[in-house]
């Protein structure tokens, strides 16, 4: 928001990093975005918990949420992995939900969106790299290696194609927790200007309440559009862990 006593915004402000639970958090560098890791945790427990509780044969909201949730990941994990992809279920399907609820979480007010750190994306994006690689080694041994020489091309083109092949896979690192972080940031620092725009025009009196009415149209927009890209970059970036999941199974 605006700064006090000053008309300027500080929309990068938001992401600053505090200690949580008071001397606690601070004697142990616990700050509000692991707090909010566990919340997300938590959530999602509860859901599954609360919602699967019943085991009704028509099923209520919780319930019928959290069968779809499972219906949902476990098709995209055999659609995009093969029959394979129901033992990584369990991993894509936590990874999808907790990065779910940390976007989610994000959008009310006094939450803290953890996925708009990079340091969070980055470490979920090595993750997934780590395991994508471990299961291709494990799968295929010495033979994982040929996946950066494509089949058919000259001896002599072969040094620079293994070169663009090798920095094409470790690149899914940076896409991965790019994309998840930059959209984020980006949603949350436009809906941070225009709440102070709420604030500022609000304050110059009757001339400042209709443009104040706009900013408070278009922040009540983005709200919206927030939900839906929180929603779709966390089914993105289990869709993509599926598919270099397929490429890590099948070598291709």
């Amino acid at each position: 928001m605006a700064a006090e006593g000053s008309s300027s915004i500080d929309a990068l402000g938001q992401f600053q990093l505090h200690p949580a639970l008071g001397v606690i958090g601070a004697s142990v560098r616990f700050t509000q975005s692991n707090l909010m890791m566990v919340v997300a945790g938590l959530a999602v427990l509860a859901l599954l918990w609360v919602g699967m509780k019943p085991r009704a044969m028509v099923p209520g909201r919780l319930q019928a949420a959290a069968e779809m949730g499972y219906e949902t990941i476990m098709s995209m994990c055999i659609d995009n992995i093969g029959l394979e992809g129901r033992k990584f279920f369990p991993f894509v399907f936590t990874l999808f939900f907790f990065i779910l609820f940390g976007n989610l979480l994000g959008v009310f007010p006094l939450f803290f969106t953890f996925t708009s750190h990079i340091t969070v994306t980055l470490a979920l994006s090595l993750m997934v790299f780590i395991l994508v690689t471990a299961v291709a080694i494990k799968e295929h041994g010495l033979h994982f290696f040929s996946y950066f020489v494509p089949q058919g091309i000259p001896v002599a083109l072969a040094p620079l194609m293994v070169l663009i092949e090798v920095i094409s896979y470790l690149s899914r690192i940076i896409s991965l927790s790019v994309r998840l972080f930059a959209n984020m940031m980006a949603g949350h620092v436009m809906l941070e200007v225009f709440g102070s725009f709420i604030v500022m025009l609000g304050g110059l009196g009757l001339l400042g309440y209709f443009p104040a009415a706009l900013s408070l149209g278009v922040n009540t927009i983005l709200i919206g559009f927030e939900l839906l890209v929180a929603t779709l970059q966390a089914y993105v970036f289990a869709v993509l862990t599926c598919i270099y999941l397929h490429d890590a199974v099948h070598l291709h």
